[in-house]
């Protein structure tokens, strides 16, 4: 994999220390991001940032749409929905092609908020990937996959 500050290659045992020195500064950053005030009283949990990522960078979408990309059953993402619209997060229309679909989209009231507060996240991630090639890109986007399993028991944490 390229590398911007010439580091030598790395051992499974120095990329391991490499990691475990870098993991907790990164998830540390990022909490001091912090949640907007007009969100804080909503108790925004790790499912839900995940499923209003996707809305905000992806647009509007079905439970189902959202499911797959959540890799949750839609049962649960539907749960999540109807937690999020009760609270005026987000918005439940009426599919003008399926009637019996509905599409979910982030509420225009909350919008502002929610993208101040996400979209930090993703310049950020540009700058780090933008230099990799896409089989490196792959790798890192793998890579990160496979601990989250590992640490998990094998399986993704629930969303």
């Amino acid at each position: 994999m390229s590398t911007d500050d010439g580091a030598a290659e790395l051992g499974v045992d120095d990329a391991v220390r490499a990691m475990l020195l870098l993991m907790p500064r990164m998830v540390g950053r990022v909490k001091r991001i912090g949640v907007p005030p007009e969100l804080e009283a909503l108790a925004l949990a790790p499912r839900h940032l995940s499923l209003l990522s996707y809305l905000l960078f992806d647009g509007p979408m079905t439970v189902n749409e959202l499911a797959v990309r959540l890799e949750v059953a839609p049962t649960t993402v539907s749960l999540m929905v109807g937690e999020l619209s009760r609270k005026g997060v987000l918005d439940r229309q009426e599919d003008d092609a399926d009637r019996r679909r509905r599409i979910v989209s982030i509420a225009e009231a909350r919008r502002p908020s929610i993208e101040a507060w996400l979209a930090r996240g993703a310049p950020a991630w540009r700058e780090a990937l933008a230099p990799l090639s896409a089989r490196e890109r792959q790798v890192v986007v793998g890579t990160l996959r496979a601990y989250e399993r590992a640490v998990g028991g094998g399986a993704p944490e629930p969303e």
